[in-house]
């Protein structure tokens, strides 16, 4: 069941911080990276290419863990823990979109824009962290 995000989450996320992705390998072993990733209601999106770790580790297991830490205190940080889904959202739209957010300038599309796609986490829980 998705949960509605509380307000520290959702400002982590639609700031420019850097969340971590945590998926699960075949092995049962766990796999992050560091995304650049944007809130869309009580959901967050990221993109990764469809045959790298994270991108197999999806399609075959797609719980995941997203973590994100305020680039000014790392002491304000959330979890959110769901289940990702791969979408149809235009990747060049999306990607120019998190340029802007992380860089200020667009993205030029370039020869790995056509291997990316779209991830949709869908919340079923959060856990906020603050001193």
């Amino acid at each position: 069941m998705a949960v509605i995000f509380d307000e520290m989450t959702s400002a982590l996320f639609d700031a420019p911080n850097f969340p971590v992705v945590a998926t699960v390998s075949e092995d049962g072993s766990a796999h992050s990276s560091v995304v650049w990733a944007k809130r869309e209601g009580d959901t967050v999106l990221f993109c990764t290419q469809r045959n790298n770790i994270k991108g197999r580790n999806i399609a075959a297991r797609p719980m995941v863990s997203v973590s994100v830490f305020d680039v000014e205190n790392p002491y304000r940080s959330a979890e959110v823990r769901g289940r990702a889904e791969f979408t149809e959202n235009d990747v060049q739209e999306f990607l120019n979109e998190l340029s802007i957010k992380y860089t200020g300038i667009p993205k030029e599309p370039d020869e790995f824009d056509d291997l990316c796609v779209v991830i949709r986490v869908i919340v079923d829980k959060i856990v906020p962290f603050a001193l």
